[in-house]
């Protein structure tokens, strides 16, 4: 019986235990417009915070809606619908600790980014987000108007500040809160991964604790939407900055967490420190955790590809394999009189060792007979890239009639390399719903077969042990669309093509920047007119895992007719 009274007066928990504030952090997977199935996330939350006696349950920035909702925000029916949605959360939770979410407000006039403190049956408090980020994948300022810097809210025996992401980036709303009566900062976040983002973010927080004096907790969203993936990867820092709490990447997870209140403040008891992954195996992760969380939002529960006997297409068949399992992934070999028998051979092996369905369909006859329907319009014309590309878009073609008859989205292979420097056939096999090494360049693709060769973990749904055969990763790329097809015919090799984009795509850098990193200034100008003219293609391909601060569509909104080329501009020295 005392017990049962212990839990139902959790919301009064100061008078049982003064000098003790405990959380439940709720890194948890939103579904942007899912609005009831986002608040019954949440309220499960709680009832697991109430039931182990918290003060607080926390959830990351905009969980109500799911982020980035993006123009969902414009319609006032989705907006008021979301605020609610709210309201009906805190009268659910009215018994019990306070319950802290993410997502809009209006005022009627302006709508705002928010994170609201749902207490008693209502909502208590509103913090509005200041800072609105205006570059990379986010254009918050278009959406949101900045709100005002507020102060700390108060739950049971302590004043909490809640700058929200971007806000503690910034050191004005941070020093705000700490003026005005904070005690420990609560940081709810929808950070989406890339590259070194991790080590960003602990630097910047370190500097707010550092600043403040005061403990912090960060917490991050996961899951993929879109192109994002919201990596996880939470933690808490206390005074100084050392490591209280860190959680996993990549993974939902609930963890509670205990301040205690000593003479000098609250410190954060030492709680579970999880080890985080290296590169390789993050970018891997969320490579799988973009095309599950693409297809389960979607409402796709399995998958095709065109399996080449490349390293690309095998690549992305074991991404599919861990994301879905081997049961829910057909790859479809379609060879020609290009084909090779060593590709065939390995590409059956890798499905073999996969253990997914595999279906062989030769194009021959069926290239045959479109070139026979256009011989009479091409009449006197040479043989060319035309000829190569009907292969391809007859691939595309047969994909897509078995992704309609089968329910079975199709995914795309070409990595970033292709994608950079337009190395794909339109409407062929850049056809599909999802491309899951889209941001991975092909030196990327190599590497991260042989991790996956090497390496096993619990996460994922594929086999272990060597799956992709060894002469797929040692063997020259090509496209097999003629006979000793090369990729290097067309392209500089791979090292050389992907050091010249790193450069040009992802530093921004310039033709003069190549040549000072020792390329030659041909190559560079190639790449530079290949990369340009191929923006049309990039502006109708398939959305792809985002892996970098510089992936091709919303980090890099370049003009599809573009004119400019470096050094064009010296070509004319007078205008008169």
């Amino acid at each position: 019986m005392w017990f049962y009274l212990l839990i139902n007066t959790v919301g009064d928990l100061d008078t049982i235990m003064p000098d003790t504030f405990k959380i439940t952090l709720a890194q948890l997977n939103p579904t942007v417009g899912n609005l009831n199935g986002n608040a019954e996330k949440a309220f499960k939350a709680w009832l697991n915070g109430k039931e182990s006696g918290s003060n607080l349950v926390a959830l990351p920035e905009m969980f109500i809606t799911g982020y980035n909702p993006q123009d969902l925000i414009y319609k006032p029916s989705f907006l008021s619908a979301a605020i609610e949605i709210l309201r009906e959360l805190a009268k659910s939770c009215a018994n019990g600790p306070a319950l802290a979410v993410g997502g809009p407000w209006s005022d009627g006039k302006a709508v705002f980014n928010a994170y609201f403190i749902l207490k008693s049956g209502e909502i208590q408090s509103i913090v509005e987000k200041h800072h609105l980020p205006n570059e990379s994948v986010f254009d918050e300022l278009r959406i949101f108007t900045r709100g005002a810097v507020g102060g700390p809210y108060s739950i049971s025996n302590t004043r909490i500040g809640s700058p929200i992401c971007e806000d503690a980036w910034h050191e004005d709303v941070v020093e705000t809160h700490v003026e005005t009566g904070a005690e420990f900062l609560l940081i709810p976040n929808g950070s989406p991964y890339h590259r070194g983002k991790r080590d960003d973010r602990l630097n910047k927080m370190v500097c707010r604790v550092v600043e403040s004096g005061l403990p912090l907790i960060y917490l991050n969203m996961v899951g993929a939407q879109d192109d994002q993936v919201f990596d996880g990867g939470s933690f808490a820092l206390n005074p100084g900055g050392p490591l209280a709490l860190q959680m996993p990447m990549f993974s939902e997870a609930e963890v509670d967490i205990v301040l205690k209140r000593r003479p000098e403040g609250w410190i954060i008891e030492d709680s579970e420190k999880v080890s985080l992954p290296d590169q390789q195996e993050a970018d891997y992760h969320a490579m799988v955790i973009g095309l599950r969380d693409y297809c389960a939002k979607s409402g796709f529960e399995k998958v095709l590809l065109g399996l080449s006997g490349g390293v690309d297409s095998a690549l992305v068949a074991v991404i599919a394999s861990d994301a879905l399992g081997s049961q829910n992934v057909r790859c479809v070999m379609l060879p020609s009189e290009y084909t090779s028998k060593p590709s065939l051979d390995d590409a059956e092996e890798l499905a073999q060792n996969l253990g997914c369905r595999y279906d062989r369909i030769p194009i021959s006859d069926g290239t045959q007979t479109v070139n026979n329907m256009l011989a009479p319009v091409f009449k006197g014309c040479p043989t060319d890239l035309t000829e190569e590309n009907i292969q391809s878009r007859l691939r595309g073609l047969l994909l897509m009639a078995m992704s309609n008859k089968f329910g079975e989205m199709l995914l795309t292979t070409g990595n970033k390399s292709e994608v950079a420097v337009g190395y794909a056939t339109i409407y062929g096999d850049m056809a599909g719903g999802y491309n899951p090494i889209k941001d991975l360049y092909k030196t990327g693709v190599f590497r991260i077969c042989k991790w996956r060769n090497e390496q096993y973990r619990p996460w994922m749904k594929g086999p272990n042990g060597i799956i992709i055969p060894p002469t797929i990763i040692s063997k020259a790329p090509s496209a097999e669309l003629r006979p000793d097809q090369r990729d290097s015919d067309s392209l500089p090799d791979y090292p050389v093509l992907d050091g010249i984009l790193e450069i040009l795509v992802d530093q921004d850098g310039s033709i003069k920047d190549c040549q000072s990193a020792g390329y030659s200034r041909s190559d560079a100008e190639l790449v530079e007119r290949l990369l340009y003219s191929s923006e049309y293609k990039r502006f109708q391909s398939a959305p792809g895992t985002r892996l970098s601060p510089r992936a091709f569509w919303l980090d890099r909104r370049y003009p599809i007719t573009n004119s400019w080329r470096e050094g064009r501009h010296r070509e004319r020295k007078s205008y008169d």
